[in-house]
């Protein structure tokens, strides 16, 4: 349809006309408008103006309203449009441009260059785009680092620092390109390793257990579908489990996975890997129980008969102690909260000395010893546990902890810690930071260990030491020790006016009569 110009004023008719088909226009219906107000009455549906023989009048109007859109357009403001809309697209063609580290960068310069690349960072689709948005990055730390930026003033914790807000926003920008990243097939990966190591380190309970298994084989179906797994699990067993678990992260690694071509295949197996994750999550273990159905279901009650001690946990306890029966009292420790169990639970385990002595009850006492806590530290003292050697010898220095010390120096002594001999030796002296109540049972610890190495340093206090406490628990210490040099030593002061420092001179000097008197004869 098309409008047609008649006489002076303005007619407006309505045209029937087949374009592509060459006919001829009909007039249909004229409508009179004002003059002056020429307009198209309707957009014509094609792409293009129409063509028309030259010279028709009528077709020469179609062609030229083509262009119009509210009386005012003609085809030069046509022509002015797409010249605008081919200047757009060449300012759109720009923006996708790398931006440019400015030569002389100032401040807001920089700013607006970090700018560019935080809006080209939010553009980017692929991997390679994130490695260009890093270069640039790059060439901004430079940036920063070559301009002339003001220094903030040091005596003014509120003074401007343009350097450092820029790299807070490259630093930034950094963050979230590493947020942008991937998922890579490591992270496949790395999920089901990590519900390997929970599935291995979780305690299930019966029902907990086969709800795993399950989770694991479904898993498993589901990642053959996108690399090349094996079979599902070869059995049950927790072992079983975690092997059909290594066995598709391997395939996983093995498969190589892009993260830009395969970004399906990874989509799907961290589906997968979400999906046995909220398995596990729902498979009940002994923690989801309450404390005395972990304890009966674990046979903490079965040694109870006819008891008297209330409440029936302690019962328990005082027989599992009684029967040397380490775990139990490891079990009770770690799942009666209340201070009252933990207590006796602890003298369980020094009472018990070495019979107590496993390789769980010391990693559990060891780690309570690492917190500076006495009782544990006595107990790995009656344990004689080597292996907290290193962790005790740290203390021996405590000296504004004398309560710790003194616990420190006695369980080395019982251990027997060769190793602490010199640390031990060092608080003997009367100039030192110990405590005087403190260095008695430092010699005292030195006569336990038994090591030779400790006979000068005692022999010194015994004959310089102005404490009589200290000098007697080097002669103590001398005995114990019990070579010749160490009995002479100590016997010196079989005379000392002191009377606990000339007992062990007495002691020491009997024991070496002991020594040099023949053996009777029949």
């Amino acid at each position: 349809m098309v409008p047609v110009l008649a006489g002076d004023n303005i007619s407006v008719m309505v045209v029937n006309t087949t374009l592509r088909s060459g006919r001829r226009p009909s007039i249909v219906a004229p409508e009179r408008r004002p003059a002056g107000r020429t307009r198209a009455l309707l957009q014509p549906p094609f792409a293009r103006p129409p063509a028309a023989a030259k010279g028709n009048l009528l077709m020469d109007y179609a062609r030229s309203s083509w262009y119009m859109s509210n009386g005012d357009d003609d085809p030069a403001d046509a022509d002015e449009a797409d010249a605008a809309d081919d200047g757009g697209d060449a300012g759109e063609s720009a923006e996708t441009a790398a931006p440019t580290l400015p030569e002389d960068p100032t401040e807001e310069s920089l700013t607006e260059y970090l700018d560019e690349i935080a809006d080209r960072l939010d553009a980017a689709e692929t991997e390679a785009d994130l490695d260009d948005v890093e270069a640039l990055l790059d060439d901004a730390e430079t940036g920063i680092e070559d301009a002339d930026l003001p220094e903030p003033d040091e005596d003014d914790e509120d003074a401007d620092d343009p350097r450092g807000d820029l790299e807070d926003r490259v630093a930034e920008v950094r963050d979230g390109v590493e947020d942008a990243r991937g998922p890579y097939g490591e992270d496949v990966v790395e999920a089901i390793e990590t519900a390997a190591g929970t599935i291995e380190d979780t305690e299930w309970t019966e029902d907990g257990h086969d709800d795993v298994a399950a989770a694991v084989a479904s898993f498993v179906d589901r990642a053959a579908e996108t690399v090349d797994a094996d079979g599902g699990p070869d059995g049950d067993e927790i072992a079983d489990l975690v092997a059909a678990l290594d066995a598709v992260a391997e395939a996983v690694a093995d498969a190589d996975l892009d993260a830009d071509d395969d970004a399906d295949d990874i989509a799907a197996l961290l589906d997968a890997t979400d999906e046995l994750e909220a398995g596990l999550d729902d498979a009940e273990e002994w923690d989801d129980l309450e404390t005395h159905e972990q304890l009966r279901a674990q046979g903490y009650y079965d040694v109870l008969g006819h008891y008297k001690d209330f409440p029936v946990e302690w019962a328990a306890l005082k027989e599992h102690e009684a029967r040397g029966n380490v775990d139990m009292i490891l079990l009770a420790l770690d799942s009666l909260q209340s201070e009252f169990m933990e207590r006796h639970c602890l003298e369980a385990f020094e009472r018990m000395g070495k019979r107590g002595k496993s390789e769980a009850s010391v990693e559990e006492i060891l780690g309570r010893a690492e917190k500076r806590d006495r009782p544990a530290i006595r107990i790995l003292g009656k344990m004689a546990a080597a292996e907290a050697t290193d962790t005790l010898v740290e203390y021996v220095d405590e000296d504004s902890n004398p309560q710790l010390q003194k616990a420190v120096f006695k369980a080395l002594g019982e251990i027997g810690a060769t190793e602490a001999v010199q640390p031990l030796a060092n608080q003997l002296d009367p100039d030192g930071d110990t405590e005087d109540l403190v260095r008695p049972h430092a010699a005292r610890a030195l006569g336990l260990i038994g090591d030779t190495r400790a006979v000068d340093p005692l022999a010194d206090a015994l004959e310089t030491d102005p404490s009589d406490d200290v000098r007697a628990a080097a002669g103590w210490a001398l005995r114990q020790i019990g070579t010749r040099e160490a009995l002479e030593a100590a016997a010196e002061y079989a005379d000392e006016r002191s009377f606990i420092v000339s007992t062990e001179g007495e002691k020491a000097r009997d024991a070496l009569d002991d020594e040099t008197e023949p053996a009777a004869t029949a």
